[in-house]
């Protein structure tokens, strides 16, 4: 089993299947021996409705994705330049891509038997433009595995709340090119942006090690329980065999003592029989002599 495999099923599934696999496949690697991985998928966390839709658009729709990324690369390049002509023009296909692309995420999560909400296609249409915005979250969503929704950094040109349906887009204010301060401000705000993001990630990394470790210590107190039943059972059979052992051992005992009871009153019965056989010899050797006597004794038989 590898990791990226296990990945790969789970936030493929819906949001409602993800625990129960993913509970599933680390205790088949628990189960293999493999406890570290055992451990990664465990903290593998389930995503939102909304991140499940943007994970789903990556993998039902490749061509799109592919367009997304190549015009997150040019909205970047023409905002690094500070050209105001090329933003604008840039921004209008940002807005109406997002919009079309956030709404074909509803549509794919419906085939899939899952409704997302308004708030849950905003979301969706919220990540798309962090796409457009942040090289890391392009490829952070590209993976097709995001937990939660993506944000675009502070000072980024945003996606209306309430986007104009594809191809009739809201006619795209002019503005002027922002000065050196205002690039400033907005690398500044963009880096405290990152910051917080940093943060949050490492407080959500200690969260899920902390339930591992709560998980791990069920675990193991279910085994423990399990064993501690396993071993009374065992004990249990082992009186009951002992108490069968003992119960055989008096019959054993009983037979025995009847054996020696018939033993005692055979070898009484052969000794009277013996006395008596001795008896009957004695009297017929008597008889035999008393014959003789008789004959030797008797009249003489004539000539």
């Amino acid at each position: 089993m590898e990791l990226d495999a296990v990945v790969d099923e789970l936030y493929a599934l819906a949001p409602g299947d993800f625990t129960a696999v993913r509970d599933e496949r680390a205790k088949e690697a628990r189960a293999a021996g493999d406890r570290e991985l055992a451990g990664r998928i465990r903290r593998l966390r389930r995503p939102t409705t909304a991140a499940w839709a943007s994970n789903l658009l990556v993998r039902e729709s490749p061509d799109e994705v592919d367009g997304l990324l190549r015009l997150g690369e040019a909205l970047r390049q023409a905002h690094q330049d500070l050209d105001g002509e090329q933003l604008r023009e840039l921004s209008a296909r940002q807005h109406r891509l997002t919009f079309a692309l956030a709404r074909q995420a509803e549509r794919l999560a419906a085939r899939a038997g899952q409704r997302i909400g308004e708030a849950a296609r905003q979301e969706v249409q919220d990540t798309l433009h962090a796409v457009l915005a942040d090289p890391e979250a392009a490829g952070e969503w590209a993976k097709g595995r995001l937990t939660k929704p993506l944000n675009a950094p502070v000072g980024f040109p945003a996606a209306p709340g309430s986007a104009a349906p594809a191809g009739k887009p809201a006619p795209a204010r002019r503005r002027a090119a922002p000065s050196a301060g205002e690039v400033r401000d907005l690398e500044a705000a963009r880096a405290r942006r990152r910051e917080q993001r940093e943060r949050l990630e490492r407080a959500e990394r200690q969260a899920a090690e902390a339930e591992q470790e709560l998980h791990d210590r069920e675990v193991e107190s279910a085994a423990a329980e399990e064993e501690r039943s396993r071993a009374e059972t065992e004990r249990q059979q082992a009186e009951e065999r002992v108490t069968d052992l003992s119960r055989r051992l008096r019959e054993a005992e009983q037979e025995q003592q009847q054996s020696r009871e018939a033993a005692r009153q055979a070898g009484d019965r052969a000794r009277d029989l013996g006395r008596e056989v001795r008896q009957a010899r004695r009297r017929a050797e008597d008889a035999a002599a008393q014959v003789r006597e008789l004959r030797a004794s008797g009249p003489a038989r004539p000539r």
